[in-house]
């Protein structure tokens, strides 16, 4: 036991350090050298804000999984294509980037995790009657997956502490479930956990409205593909007999999120690669939420995901996922409902006015 927490802990307080050290002279640097987002008419942010925090965020993580963590049983490969994402995310931070360039990369990291350590989904575990999965659709899936849940990190980084907190719970509860784990091959991925847990701690002290500094595309896609392989690992443990509604809740914010802007911008007659403003942060901060409220009540509906599938534990897989979906839904109606009706007030008002 002492093992296990010392083995948590120090990387964790490490990463941690060396995050919260680095990043004010990143800062400094960054504004040296003019390395700053500018507000735009997508963007919530009013001034100059430096976008590195990842370059302190993957210093943390990565000399403090290197140090105290085992680099076997596949971590190795997932330092490999952390490296590859990091740095094609650093130069989309200083130099624009294509989406192709973009989306190559994270084909060759997402190739690498799968084909090197053989981290994919091998099975559905009963979700509407599928079991194991044949290779090609193995493969094809996970794919999907790794892709998917590298992007929608990086979507939702559009409010100051938001990116943060939400890989912040993820950490948390996929680095407990693999504490719990008695098999050393899913037990060292708790190390990966709670490393990139303490560096994006340590990036939260600058990064809460107001932020003194972003993410960026290097700190939200290595995150992001870090958290799409903890995700994986988890499902494949099978240490609770719900792990794929579990792993779903955990990640319920960046799916919900994603899945409904492209849902929208598609019924637009839009690509949904389309930026626009109707990410759940912005129809929140419409509807006159706070910056830190709007990150408060999206990390409670995380949570209450997560309680969700934990409390009807009792249903089958198939069930729990139709119970999130249900979930989902409904607070996608409330949002719309509630914007709809600020936009009538505010429209009636200025009717009134004139």
């Amino acid at each position: 036991m002492l093992e296990g927490i010392i083995r948590n802990i120090l990387p964790m307080l490490w990463a941690f350090l060396i995050a919260v050290f680095a990043i004010p002279s990143i800062v400094q640097v960054a504004h040296k050298k003019m390395l700053l987002d500018e507000p735009n008419d997508r963007t919530i942010h009013e001034f100059l804000t430096p976008r590195l925090g990842g370059l302190a965020i993957f210093a943390g993580f990565i000399s403090a999984l290197t140090i105290f963590g085992k680099v076997d049983y596949g971590i190795q490969h997932v330092l490999a294509g952390s490296v590859i994402i990091f740095f094609i995310g650093l130069k989309d931070d200083i130099v624009s980037v294509s989406a192709f360039k973009k989306f190559f990369v994270q084909i060759l990291a997402a190739g690498i995790i799968m084909f090197l350590p053989d981290i994919r989904i091998t099975s559905f575990q009963g979700i509407l009657g599928v079991g194991e999965l044949e290779p090609g659709i193995s493969y094809l899936f996970t794919f999907i997956v790794i892709i998917g849940l590298t992007n929608a990190l990086n979507l939702i980084d559009g409010l100051d502490g938001l990116a943060g907190s939400i890989v912040s719970v993820c950490c948390i509860s996929f680095g407990i479930y693999f504490s719990m784990s008695e098999d050393s091959t899913y037990y060292v991925y708790s190390s990966v956990a709670f490393s990139l847990l303490g560096s994006i701690i340590g990036f939260l002290r600058y990064n809460i409205y107001k932020a003194k500094i972003f993410m960026g595309d290097t700190g939200s896609l290595v995150c992001g593909f870090i958290i799409s392989v903890l995700a994986i690992k988890f499902v494949e443990m099978k240490i609770v007999s719900n792990a794929p509604s579990v792993s779903i809740a955990i990640l319920f914010i960046p799916i919900l999120d994603t899945a409904r802007v492209f849902m929208l911008r598609i019924l637009a007659g839009k690509s949904p690669f389309t930026p626009d403003k109707n990410h759940i942060h912005h129809k929140l901060i419409d509807l006159g939420f706070s910056q830190l409220s709007t990150v408060f009540i999206l990390v409670l509906i995380n949570v209450m995901a997560i309680g969700l599938v934990t409390y009807f534990n009792f249903l089958s897989l198939s069930l729990q996922i139709v119970l999130l979906f249900s979930f989902a839904l409904l607070l996608s109606i409330i949002i719309e409902i509630c914007t709809g009706i600020k936009k009538a007030n505010a429209a009636g008002n200025a009717k009134v006015n004139a």
